[in-house]
């Protein structure tokens, strides 16, 4: 092992470790068994983007003759021959979950699948019908030949190729067609009700059980399934001069032509089929993977989400009210109390949204300016901004059209909020704008106040209940002053100047970070205390895992819960001694970023939008906000105190890169984080409530009678 090998851990097989860390909930049997399928279909979803974006990245190197070393030592080959082995491991688990303890376990419950081979007589009556009226007008079999009719396939979407008996008796060429399966039709076909339950079975059987309906006269010999990845890691080349709506619209169409990186197909296919795919859409045998079971394991979220299973599921955790916010407040005064940190989504992100709903309505807002990089399809932001423009206020947007895989939403609410009168700047040339920020802009009787929102997580009201992310609202005027120059130089071409309290990437955030973790090693050498914590989803930089190297080196105590990818190498004497690295899989997807320095006993607390990866840092604008009100800046360490004692559903990194789950000592009860989050929480909401009908406000009528 050489040096550089010593020093880092590989970032692709540190995400294929994430992913099997998601994989061992499935594999659980304490987990619920609707939520162990999610999590199964997570695996897939989270394995098709890898797919896309990284295994893509690295052939493409390949194939241009760009093999260069990445920072733990290996090659663009031999990393590609490590993934293909890792994952068609990581497969064969999935499928040995889904096929021995998923499916049994379903069955047991009354959801049975019946695959073709299991369709009785007594079914083939109704699904023919099915097939009649919603299936067969809108499938559409292609004859195809060569590569070229295969370039309209979509990546992800799911196919049938059949095979068709020669033309004439002395040919043996086989003819082949293919059938595009619309993902607008239901994968799941459910088959009459059983009184415990409910069989189904999937569209491509149903499809394959009246194949010959498709294809009259003709002998069809065999019908499989098969699914194309394609490459998504395609770039805006924003160098050249034009238009960036128009060039992402380019690529996003690009990415349906792009070339095939993973054809996965069903294991039964013939050595004839299989040759035929093989040529036509250009691919190696190291990219093809043979399916034990079905295809596309991701769609079982549909089976999962089927209501009438409570019980399968884990108990409900509704979000729950903010005890720093009345039921109904103006949060202009919420907030003009005191800053105000909400932990989502333990608490609700209905503050949030009725922070924006309000100013868009509120006769004294005179301006709204947010960035928005993700949201949901019927966001109440983006409904809020545009009346809010139609208000006549002063509405500027930052709408990233680069965050992939959602450039094509983007872009249509982009030119609705356009249209509506939003001022809208499209990102910016060569960076990637992923801070959450809102400010809002109010006429009070002192004068004009900013309010300001910054967050960790997206204005997503939808994601907002399913990752845990914090949210800080203040009208501190040093935050406001900050925020509006970060929006400033963003907009316009201004130099950035040196803010008060905040730091922002890509300019000032990496020497900032740097300077916080060489502080505590200097305070170490010099006989104090040092202690880091920090809360991230991914790490993967260079330099600051250095700089954490060289502070373990002084002694410096440093905690780490990175969620994801994590080059570092915890635990190496003369290294990483002090270093103790743990990521959290539970039923919310770990997202905050919580960072904590000691600081000789008067701490640092900051939330942050970036994770301390190299496109963080240097290709994305991102914010680094420190919180200093002292109830807000106590919680976020309570916070950081309690992921780090949870022995629950927490790994731990070991130096070679594997993961060890930590179990609870002897006659200890185990301490699940997210159990904590939540059970908090609910026992605020509940005492703000009793300590509302506590308080007896009397309500005087405007103008009072007067007696004579």
């Amino acid at each position: 092992m050489d040096k550089t090998r010593d020093l880092f851990l590989n970032r692709e097989l540190s995400w294929l470790e994430f992913n099997h860390r998601v994989l061992e909930e499935a594999t659980d049997p304490s987990v619920p068994l609707l939520e162990r399928v999610k999590f199964l279909a997570i695996t897939s979803s989270n394995l098709d983007e890898f797919f896309m974006v990284r295994v893509g990245g690295l052939q493409q190197l390949l194939n241009e003759g760009k093999s260069v070393f990445d920072p733990a030592g290996m090659t663009t080959r031999q990393q590609l021959v490590e993934i293909s082995r890792r994952t068609r491991a990581l497969v064969s688990e999935q499928y040995t979950c889904f096929l021995q303890e998923i499916e049994p376990g379903l069955a047991k419950a009354g959801i049975r699948r019946l695959n073709a081979e299991q369709i009785g007589p007594e079914y083939v009556e109704h699904l023919e019908r099915l097939f009649d009226r919603e299936i067969y007008p809108i499938i559409t079999p292609r004859a195809v030949e060569s590569p070229a009719d295969f370039a309209s396939l979509t990546g992800l979407g799911l196919d049938l190729l059949v095979r068709l008996k020669p033309l004439t008796a002395g040919s043996r060429k086989p003819r082949f067609a293919v059938v595009t399966l619309p993902k607008r039709l239901s994968r799941f076909i459910t088959v009459p009700v059983q009184q415990d339950g409910y069989d189904y079975t999937l569209v491509e059987d149903v499809v394959d059980l009246f194949k010959e309906t498709l294809f009259p006269g003709e002998s069809v010999v065999e019908c499989t399934p098969f699914r194309l990845t394609r490459n998504a890691d395609l770039i805006v080349r924003e160098d050249l001069a034009g238009d960036l709506l128009v060039q992402m619209r380019e690529v996003i169409d690009a990415r349906k032509r792009s070339g095939c990186v993973r054809l996965e197909v069903g294991e039964t296919i013939s050595t004839g089929s299989l040759s035929f795919l093989k040529h036509a859409l250009d691919v190696n045998d190291d990219q093809i993977h043979a399916i034990p079971g079905p295809l596309d394991l991701a769609a079982y979220r549909e089976i999962a989400g089927r209501a009438g299973h409570e019980n399968l599921n884990y108990e409900p955790w509704p979000p729950q009210a903010s005890p720093c916010v009345a039921p109904g407040e103006s949060m202009f005064e919420a907030i003009s109390r005191r800053d105000i940190l909400l932990h989502h989504p333990y608490e609700s992100f209905e503050p949030v949204v009725r922070l924006v709903e309000q100013a868009a309505d509120d006769a004294d807002v005179l301006a709204i300016k947010q960035i928005l990089y993700r949201t949901s399809g019927n966001s109440p932001i983006v409904a809020a901004l545009a009346r809010a423009a139609n208000k006549g206020k002063h509405v500027t947007v930052i709408v990233e059209l680069k965050a992939r895989f959602d450039e094509a939403r983007n872009i249509d609410w982009a030119q609705a909020l356009e249209l509506s009168g939003v001022q809208i700047i499209y990102g910016l040339r060569g960076l990637k704008v992923h801070a959450k920020v809102c400010i809002i802009v109010r006429r009070e009787a002192t004068g004009i106040r900013r309010y300001v929102h910054f967050g960790t997580g997206n204005y997503n009201e939808v994601t907002a209940r399913l990752y845990s992310d914090v949210s800080l609202m203040t009208c501190n005027e040093d935050f406001g002053a900050d925020a509006t120059q970060f929006f400033n130089t963003i907009t316009a071409y201004s130099q950035p100047i040196k803010y008060r309290r905040i730091e922002a990437a890509p300019l000032g955030l990496r020497a900032r970070l740097l300077a916080l973790i060489e502080s505590e090693a200097q305070r170490c050498k010099q006989g104090q205390t040092g202690h880091i914590m920090a809360k991230l989803n991914s790490l993967v930089d260079a330099d600051v895992i250095q700089a954490l190297y060289t502070a373990s080196q002084q002694g410096v105590k440093i905690q780490l819960n990175v969620r994801g990818i994590c080059c570092l190498r915890p635990g190496v004497p003369r290294l990483s001694k002090n270093i103790e690295v743990v990521s959290i899989v539970d039923r919310f997807l770990e997202h905050s970023r919580i960072l904590y320095f000691h600081h000789g006993g008067a701490p640092l607390v900051f939330m942050s939008s970036a994770d301390w990866m190299p496109r963080n840092l240097d290709r994305r604008v991102e914010l680094l906000v420190p919180v200093q009100d002292p109830a807000c800046q106590a919680r976020l360490i309570s916070i950081l105190n309690t992921t780090f004692q949870d022995n629950a559903k927490s790994r731990r990194l070991l130096p070679d890169g594997r993961y060890e789950r930590l179990q609870p000592p002897d006659a200890t009860k185990p301490l699940r984080s997210q159990q904590v989050f939540f059970d908090q929480a609910r026992e605020a909401a509940k005492q703000a409530q009793k300590d509302r009908y506590q308080t007896f406000v009397p309500q005087w009528p405007a103008s009072r009678p007067t007696t004579s």
